[in-house]
């Protein structure tokens, strides 16, 4: 493959620079959050769901899938309910259980998102789920996993991506296998907080009590370093930024005044009967 150096030495300066300023204009105006927040993103967004595809695929041919049909649409009646007041709808949205003790959830790029068994059985309530599911959303919404992935592969290997061709394909497939390492990676702790963020502005729109995200938090850090890295990045009660992660979300709760009459819901008996399912 010619780097993008090789490209620009072989005569193709004016051609292929002219290509990548359109390219970066046409990609540069993202949303990336509430409030009409904007990013700068190099990789188009079909490329995007097609690297969380990929990603999808390798996690679901190693890792096993729970078989269990009311499960399956439960995640995804809730992920749904998220989805629809989140600020990004360009991709559709894919939520899966697998079945393991792993206290684990994720999302790979493109709208993919995965929660465990194992963090499920340490849930109470409806709305504790949907305080994973948002903060998962929110990381897809933010595009923290397609910036760290651009990051990672580099102007002249996005630009073959946009490209097309045999040469896109063997990108393609990097991307997905530099995807699959970056998924298990912590994020960093200012995207851990715009994930928090988003994710109790997303789940209150759908109608949660955000304090479910509270309980969710607490769980975790209860749980410390049982838990996986990638929910909530392994909060414990001795980490300061736990402390401070808490705090912000108990302060943002307390910003959006009385909850009464808002008709918000934990559902605490519906997520009991379905919790017994998985015991």
């Amino acid at each position: 493959m010619l780097s993008f150096r090789k490209r620009l030495n072989r005569g193709a300066r004016p051609a292929v620079l002219i290509a990548l300023i359109a390219t970066l204009s046409l990609l540069s105006c993202a949303t990336t959050g509430p409030g009409g927040k904007q990013s700068l993103i190099l990789i188009p967004t079909g490329q995007e769901v097609a690297i969380g595809a990929g990603m999808a695929e390798q996690v679901e041919a190693s890792e096993q899938v729970l078989a269990d049909s009311m499960w399956q649409s439960y995640v995804n009646e809730v992920g749904q309910k998220i989805v629809s007041v989140c600020d990004r709808h360009d991709i559709e949205y894919h939520f899966r259980v697998i079945e393991s003790d792993q206290v684990n959830a994720f999302a790979a790029p493109g709208g993919y998102v995965y929660l465990y068994t194992g963090l499920l059985k340490a849930m109470d309530t409806e709305a504790e789920m949907a305080s994973v599911i948002a903060h998962e959303v929110s990381h897809v919404v933010a595009r923290h996993s397609v910036k760290r992935l651009q990051a990672a592969l580099g102007v002249s290997l996005v630009y073959e991506l946009t490209l097309g061709g045999d040469e896109a394909n063997k990108v393609l497939q990097t991307a997905v296998n530099v995807g699959m390492t970056l998924a298990f990676a912590q994020y960093s702790q200012s995207n851990e907080r715009e994930a928090d963020q988003y994710g109790i502005h997303y789940m209150t729109l759908a109608g949660y009590d955000p304090n479910g995200a509270l309980g969710m938090f607490n769980k975790l850090a209860a749980l410390g370093d049982s838990g996986s890295d990638n929910v909530f990045e392994a909060l414990t009660r001795s980490h300061p930024e736990t402390r401070e992660r808490i705090s912000n979300a108990e302060a943002q709760i307390a910003q959006m005044g009385s909850l009464t009459g808002q008709n918000l819901v934990s559902n605490q008996a519906r997520y009991s009967t379905m919790a017994a399912r998985l015991k």
